[in-house]
């Protein structure tokens, strides 16, 4: 049994000050641009809002996937993953301007364009109204919050006790906590996002964002396990072997969503229905569809290709820069999905679509490494951590 502890690197300290610093300042700046223009405040707060939410919601996915699964991967990964549900709360908080602004976000929240149709009218009297969609975002983060508090819950435990018992829980927890997550995400992205436009829907939307915020996730995971095998103690730790195999989930994690995407494009361009093409056309002309070229070739494209390689997989550096051109092109493609609901007819971009999503990072990266401070960086009484590591080691 593993009994000495793996601290986190003192550098840790510093990237904390580092981006509260940054997340205080750009907030600030954010504030101001409220103040110019308080609709487009709330439009790319919800972008910020939206791609942080996804990172936090999609490390909780994979840390229930590597519990199902086992491998050293998982093992070697847990407590960042850990570490970035636990800024759940923070995201929590960051969530109640939406509900503040919601007149200013969605369409529903006006009855006359509501009552264009019986269709619209009763997806008001029914589902798009302010107080159930506080009601189910509530429900959401419930449900997500009771099921990162019992997996960190069990881990520690397990640091404490070395109880072999508290494994299996955690594996009996994971199988019905993804189909959950499933559900959630997919009535979270048509919540949140799809319902940007109330008179379109996609029965794919849901999945591309499962697929989307695990990816996004997984990125943030080996941006920080790279920064982490550079320092001590991890450096004696991390393997090629474990980045072949986060590159091989990266790998898997683009294709399928681009799988989902190319679906939900092909089954309406098939379709050819005027209430269902017209989501696209808004996206597709001028400076949007640029963008929409642009995320097909760096998001699944450039991605999939270098992936092929089992030197890119590797390499933590390589795949930490691929890492990053993914957070980027899943930021863009967040600002894709909704700001061409508020301009339509032509190309629009504002400063501060880039300034929030900047800013809510600098809290969430603030928060996030000072979770990952309080633990060992690695399960230290997890029964596969020893083989794990040996078999790793031998590759």
């Amino acid at each position: 049994m593993i009994t000495s502890g793996y601290t986190p690197p003192a550098e840790l300290s510093r990237v904390r000050s580092s981006a509260l610093i940054a997340g205080v300042g750009l907030s600030a700046l954010l504030i101001i641009g409220a103040f110019i223009d308080r609709a487009q405040f709330f439009h790319a707060y919800l972008v910020g809002f939206v791609f942080w939410i996804g990172i936090t919601v999609g490390s909780l996915a994979l840390l229930m996937l590597q519990h199902l699964t086992g491998g050293g991967w998982g093992v070697v990964i847990r407590r960042v993953l850990e570490a970035s549900t636990r800024t759940l709360p923070l995201l929590l908080i960051l969530f109640i301007p939406i509900v503040i602004g919601l007149r200013r976000i969605y369409p529903w929240t006006n009855a006359e364009e509501m009552s264009r149709s019986a269709a619209l009218e009763q997806k008001a009297a029914h589902y798009l109204n302010p107080s159930f969609f506080t009601a189910r975002a509530v429900g959401y983060f419930a449900i997500w919050s009771v099921l990162a508090l019992l997996l960190n819950w069990f881990s520690l435990q397990q640091d404490r006790t070395a109880d072999p018992k508290l494994r299996k829980r955690m594996q009996f927890l994971s199988g019905p906590g993804l189909g959950i997550f499933v559900l959630t995400t997919t009535f979270a992205a048509i919540d949140w996002v799809m319902s940007l436009d109330p008179a379109w829907s996609s029965t794919i939307f849901g999945l591309i964002f499962v697929a989307s915020w695990t990816l996004s996730a997984l990125a943030l995971t080996i941006l920080a396990m790279s920064w982490l095998s550079q320092r001590e103690p991890m450096n004696g730790v991390v393997q090629q072997s474990h980045f072949q195999d986060l590159g091989n989930l990266t790998l898997t994690l683009v294709m399928l969503w681009t799988y989902f995407a190319f679906s939900q494009y092909l089954i309406i361009w098939s379709g050819n229905l005027p209430e269902e093409t017209v989501w696209y056309v808004a996206r597709k002309h001028g400076g949007w569809g640029v963008i929409a070229l642009s995320i097909a070739i760096l998001q699944f494209g450039f991605p999939f290709l270098l992936l092929l390689s089992r030197a890119t997989k590797q390499s933590g550096r390589k795949l930490a820069m691929l890492a990053v051109l993914i957070l980027v092109m899943r930021a863009v493609d967040v600002i894709w999905l909704i700001e061409p609901t508020y301009n339509p007819a032509r190309f629009h971009l504002s400063w501060m679509d880039v300034v929030a999503p900047m800013a809510m990072g600098g809290l969430w990266l603030a928060t996030f490494a000072w979770q990952l401070q309080k633990r060992s960086l690695l399960p230290i009484n997890d029964p596969q951590l020893e083989a794990a590591l040996e078999a790793h080691a031998g590759h």
